[in-house]
């Protein structure tokens, strides 16, 4: 009897985890092509005689999806612990689907011309909505689904999907970029990404149909609007912690593409391969600090993670300054570990901060506000700054300043946070 029900357990859980994880894919691919082809993008949809103001506006793009975070967090907060977290994660995995496809579709600037751009950011406006609840939803669910003492190990199996996300963009732009000339990527090449999208998303959903709900309806209902009102500490402090994974991982996983092709002149094609290889071993070294957390608590791994990448953090993003392909490895594989050990930690650590009736919610306001202000706007802030103090390396000391600031709100939590109890 034992043993039939441990298999059940088991069964559930491997179905909460691939639950959890298909639609974070889906979300991650889609902001992962669009870093990937903002150059691309750029030129087709925000034409400019100077190729960096034209960089900039495609960012600009990128960066406006993440402004609807905050909305679609509230929104998807508000279903997440009103209703389920089952509905809430079934609806942002089709809201993602459909403008993503969109974007494959619509017609470019030399076609239609400034409609072209109104259209593209009103999609990635409404990608941001879904992208809002998709994340937060998802790693709420996985840890009120997680046996005790796993719960870190559980919750990073959420950043696994967004990192299967962009490893499929990255693998599918490699591809499409290897294959095609130039004329061909800028007529139709770049289309294919966001096409593909829509297959993605629909094994996401056909899996998530199955899922268990982890809400009780015999469980208090409250309204998520007193979140922000009755813990607005914890929520800042989300935001606080988030400040730094948020720009760190764009700038890492994202724009380091860009920044690989056009400021350190390598191929989009050894870029893309390289990031791809860094992305493998993060995900392998999330597993690892994720269940080191579990053992040690969350507090002892996020402090020591932000002061390595203030102390360590510019050595290797130097160290990738160089048309050394050994080199810009190492640099990348390093940094990748460095951002491995501060963000393992944080998921597990969101959700031990807040009771279960507004945990959605309050998660969401807070992590969504972070990546709203600081994750979207990564590139562009990028650009910006090497263009101004005419330094490729200059926007390594943003990431540094954000290491600093979410050390001090690492140092703020008001106990050591490790497998706390959720009700």
């Amino acid at each position: 009897m034992s043993t039939t029900v441990q298999q059940h357990s088991s069964r559930s859980r491997v179905m909460a985890i691939t639950a959890g994880v298909a639609g974070n894919i889906l979300e991650w691919y889609d902001f992962a092509i669009y870093g990937f082809f903002a150059p691309v993008l750029g030129q087709l949809f925000f034409p400019a005689e100077d190729p960096t103001t034209s960089l900039i506006a495609s960012f600009g793009a990128f960066a406006a999806g993440f402004l609807m975070r905050p909305v679609g967090g509230a929104l998807f907060g508000y279903i997440g612990d009103r209703v389920g977290r089952k509905r809430a994660l079934n609806l942002s995995v089709l809201l993602m689907a459909v403008p993503t496809f969109l974007i494959g579709l619509i017609p470019t600037h030399a076609q239609i011309g400034m409609g072209a751009a109104v259209i593209l950011v009103l999609l990635r406006m409404l990608q941001g909505l879904s992208v809002g609840g998709e994340y937060t939803s998802s790693i709420v669910y996985l840890a009120e689904s997680a046996p005790e003492g796993k719960r870190g190990l559980f919750t990073s199996t959420s950043m696994m999907g967004a990192i299967g996300g962009i490893l499929l963009g990255s693998f599918l732009g490699s591809i499409i970029t290897g294959m095609l000339t130039e004329a061909q990527l800028q007529s139709w090449g770049w289309r294919i990404p966001f096409l593909f999208g829509i297959l993605v998303a629909g094994i996401g959903y056909l899996i998530r149909r199955h899922m268990p709900e982890t809400l009780s309806e015999q469980e208090e209902k409250e309204n998520p609007l007193r979140t922000l009102r009755r813990n607005w500490v914890q929520v800042v402090q989300v935001s606080g912690l988030n400040m730094l994974s948020a720009i760190f991982f764009y700038a890492l996983f994202v724009f380091v593409v860009t920044w690989l092709v056009d400021y350190v002149e390598e191929s989009r094609t050894l870029a893309l391969r390289l990031n791809s290889v860094s992305l493998l071993i993060f995900m392998v070294a999330i597993l690892f600090f994720a269940h080191l957390s579990d053992r040690i608590g969350r507090k002892r791994l996020i402090i020591p993670g932000a002061v390595a990448i203030i102390l360590f953090g510019y050595p290797l993003f130097w160290l990738m300054h160089h048309h050394d392909e050994t080199m810009i490895l190492a640099g990348e594989i390093g940094l990748a570990v460095l951002a491995a050990a501060y963000m393992a930690p944080i998921p597990a650590t969101l959700t031990e901060m807040f009771p279960k009736n507004i945990r959605v919610s309050a998660v969401s306001v807070g992590y969504n506000l972070a990546y709203a202000i600081f994750g979207g706007t990564v590139p562009m802030v990028a650009v910006w700054l090497i263009k101004k103090e005419h330094d490729d390396l200059a926007f390594v000391w943003y990431i540094i300043a954000a290491a600093v600031v979410s050390l001090i709100v690492a140092f703020s939590l008001h106990r050591q946070i490790k497998n706390q109890m959720l009700d």
